[in-house]
C-alpha cells in the first residue's frame, strides 16, 4: 500500500518551512562543510535530513531510510534499497551548493521504493511553494497551491530547437559538430538535477544526460518524468533505471522513447 500523498506533502512542505528556508542566503560560515568528495554541505541538508527520516518512518513504520548525508557517513546504507523493507530515498536539499551561494535553484527530493523500484515520488520547489509527484500508474501531477494540475509532456520541437542538459564532455564534443542540424540548439546545467527533472516534465527542457547516478538524485525525478510521459534508459543497454548503489552508467531521458533514441546517437560514442 502507498503511504498518502498529501501526507507526504506536508512533511516535505513544513520541513522545508522549518529546516531549509530560514537558512536561505543567511548561512554562516561553520554552518558550511566540505565532504571528502569534494561535495559541500550545510546545516540546512543536516536538519532537513534529519527531520525527513524521522518524519517518513513514522508515517510507515515499516519502512527505513537512505539520505544522502546518512550515505556519507556510512555507505553501507545504501544497502537497504535491495532488501524486503520500504526504503524513504531522501535528498534533503538538492542544489545545495546553489543554496550555499544564494541562488534560489534548489530542492527536497523524496522516493518511496521497494526492491529497487520507485512506487511513488516529491519533489518540491521550496521558494515557489511548488509541489511534484507521481505514483506509478497514476500519472504526475504539480500543485501550486490547493489544485492538483496534471503533467503531460508534449511533442519536443526539431532537435535543433531542443534545450536539454548535458555533461561538459558531451557539451564540448557536441559544440564541434555545432553547424549540424541534428544538433540540439541549447545545453544547459541547473547544479540542481530536481530542478531539471520538473522542467523535463514540463516539456522546459527536451532531455538530459547523467552520469555518475546517485539513487536520491533520480529515483523521484525519473518516475515523475515517466508518468508525465518522458522516457529514460541506461544509454549503454538500453535498460531502465532502477535505486540502487551509486553507479558510473550513463542515463538519458527524453519526452519520448523515439526522441530517445535520436539522441542516444548523439551521445554514445561509437
Amino acid at each position: 500500500m502507498l503511504p498518502n500523498s498529501t501526507q507526504i506533502a506536508e512533511i516535505i512542505k513544513k520541513t522545508a518551512e522549518i529546516e531549509i528556508l530560514p537558512l536561505f542566503r543567511k548561512l554562516k560560515d561553520h554552518e558550511i562543510s566540505d565532504k571528502e568528495s569534494g561535495e559541500i554541505v550545510t546545516a540546512a541538508d543536516v536538519k532537513a535530513e534529519e527531520r525527513l527520516t524521522s518524519d517518513l518512518m513514522r508515517a510507515d513504520p515499516s519502512s527505513v531510510a537512505v539520505g544522502e548525508e546518512a550515505v556519507s557517513d556510512d555507505p553501507s546504507i545504501v544497502d537497504r534499497l535491495q532488501g524486503d523493507q520500504p526504503v524513504w530515498v531522501i535528498d534533503p536539499l538538492d542544489g545545495t551548493r546553489n543554496f550555499a551561494n544564494g541562488k534560489d535553484c534548489f530542492a527536497v527530493i523524496v522516493a518511496y521504493c521497494l526492491k529497487g523500484e520507485t512506487l511513488a515520488g516529491w519533489i518540491y520547489d521550496p521558494v515557489n511553494q511548488t509541489m511534484y509527484f507521481a505514483a506509478q500508474g497514476q500519472g504526475a501531477w504539480r500543485n501550486s497551491g490547493t489544485e492538483d494540475q496534471p503533467l503531460k509532456i508534449g511533442r519536443s520541437p526539431i532537435i535543433n530547437d531542443m534545450t536539454g542538459s548535458v555533461s561538459k564532455r558531451h557539451f564540448d564534443r557536441l559544440k564541434k559538430q555545432r553547424p549540424s542540424p541534428t544538433i540540439p540548439g541549447d545545453m544547459v546545467r541547473y547544479r540542481c538535477v530536481g530542478r531539471e527533472y520538473t522542467d523535463l516534465s514540463l516539456g522546459v527542457l527536451h532531455f538530459a544526460e547523467y552520469g555518475m547516478l546517485k539513487p536520491w538524485d533520480h529515483a523521484a525525478g525519473i518516475l515523475i518524468h515517466a508518468e508525465a510521459g518522458g522516457y529514460s534508459a541506461f544509454t549503454e543497454d538500453q535498460t531502465a533505471y532502477q535505486a540502487g548503489p551509486i553507479t558510473r552508467k550513463h542515463l538519458l531521458a527524453a519526452a519520448s522513447e523515439e526522441e530517445w533514441h535520436t539522441l542516444r546517437a548523439l551521445f554514445v560514442e561509437n
